[in-house]
């Protein structure tokens, strides 16, 4: 079975009481084997006390076996396209949502079609990019960072180094946390100050269609709405 859905949706606790069915429900679905899938899960853990509606549910599909390392961005569209039509995911077409997450990085150098996919992407489902990666919007959870780490700074975070990568935004919150994000599931915790993150996200660019050579985010922004999510029943 290629995904786990992860979820902390809980039914009545009788069998006499009607169960109660979500309204709709976001599927989280991401790039990173380890940082996102630490992070989103203790989101969806904090849905009651993020005040998500009742009816909006919030879960992450982890890829597994092997396709858990699958990355390139058109492969996981491609995988979470297949996992849509599968009847065992209990995927509501007309209703429920895909949010794919990516890192923006790749686009920086020398991929095309970029515009493309986040088009493609937009017209069904919703895209959560983050310029150069999600390690950036992990450091926007720290009180003042943006102030202190970020502003002036937009060019290291989206210059390589010696190896080729990306690697200015793990360094940065691995220096604020004492974490490897990539390992310690740790990291997670961060999602506790998201109200944090959601405000200082404002303050970088939010334009996934305009994000190339810019330090951006956009997975506050939609975290935010489906917190204020009220379902027209």
């Amino acid at each position: 079975m290629p995904v786990h859905t992860y979820t902390n949706w809980n039914s009545r606790p009788s069998d006499q009481e009607e169960q109660i069915e979500p309204f709709r429900k976001y599927y989280f679905i991401c790039e990173g084997a380890n940082t996102e899938t630490f992070y989103f899960r203790r989101l969806i853990d904090l849905r009651k006390q993020l005040g998500i509606h009742p009816l909006i549910d919030i879960r992450l599909w982890e890829k597994t076996d092997e396709d858990r390392n699958l990355s390139f961005v058109k492969n996981l569209v491609t995988f979470a396209e297949k996992q849509k039509q599968n009847p065992d995911n209990d995927f509501d077409i007309e209703r429920d949502k895909m949010v794919i997450v990516f890192d923006g990085d790749i686009f920086e150098e020398k991929v095309e079609g970029y515009e493309e996919l986040i088009t493609a992407i937009e017209e069904k489902d919703i895209a959560v990019v983050t310029n150069p990666g999600f390690e950036l919007f992990l450091i926007l959870h720290v009180d003042g960072s943006y102030e202190q780490r970020i502003k002036g700074h937009e060019s290291e975070y989206l210059s390589m180094d010696e190896k080729g990568k990306y690697s200015h935004a793990y360094n940065v919150l691995l220096e604020i946390t004492g974490m490897n994000a990539k390992k310690n599931s740790g990291i997670g915790n961060l999602a506790d100050n998201v109200l944090v993150a959601i405000a200082q996200e404002k303050l970088i660019n939010q334009d996934i269609h305009d994000l190339k050579g810019k330090v951006s985010s956009n997975v506050g922004k939609v975290i935010e709405e489906i917190i204020n999510e009220k379902p027209n029943i």
